[in-house]
């Protein structure tokens, strides 16, 4: 499971089809409706939010908006629309924004070489989601060994 802290638009379509996917799970995590996945570390964020179903159905409430502009048609009714609140931001280090900028890079350089160009020189930057912070990788994280090349 993967849910990205950075811009949804650095993602490619594979990157955003699997981060619906991926965000629909989490969601039936946090509703109580799985026995796998709940204590996956991507989801510390979202249950440590005072209203972990708010943050996680406006997260997919954003993710729904970019698919939206590429065309693609998500399920909305998968989103319980009185639930979002779009004032919600919830804090990300500034590391783990690179992170992640990072680890999808080294993704889209094996599976896209158009999109990792597209991103190449971006710098990481939060979803709406997130708002940014000075600090180190998120404890949450798993951190994987990263190519060299991604690491500027």
């Amino acid at each position: 499971m993967r849910l990205w802290s950075i811009k949804l638009e650095y993602l490619d379509q594979k990157g955003i089809v699997a981060l619906w996917r991926e965000s629909l799970l989490a969601k039936a995590v946090l509703e109580g409706k799985t026995k796998g996945y709940r204590n996956h570390p991507q989801l510390e964020r979202f249950k440590n939010y005072k209203e972990p179903l708010k943050a996680i159905n406006t997260y997919l409430s954003y993710i729904n908006e970019e698919a939206s502009k590429r065309g693609f048609d998500f399920d909305k009714k998968k989103i319980e629309e009185r639930l979002v609140d779009k004032k919600i931001r919830i804090g990300v280090s500034d590391k783990q924004l690179e992170y992640e900028l990072s680890l999808l890079k080294e993704k889209l350089r094996k599976r896209s070489e158009k999109d990792y160009l597209r991103i190449k020189n971006e710098k990481a930057e939060p979803n709406q989601l997130f708002f940014a912070y000075h600090g180190n990788i998120e404890r949450w994280e798993r951190i994987k060994p990263l190519k060299e090349i991604n690491k500027s």
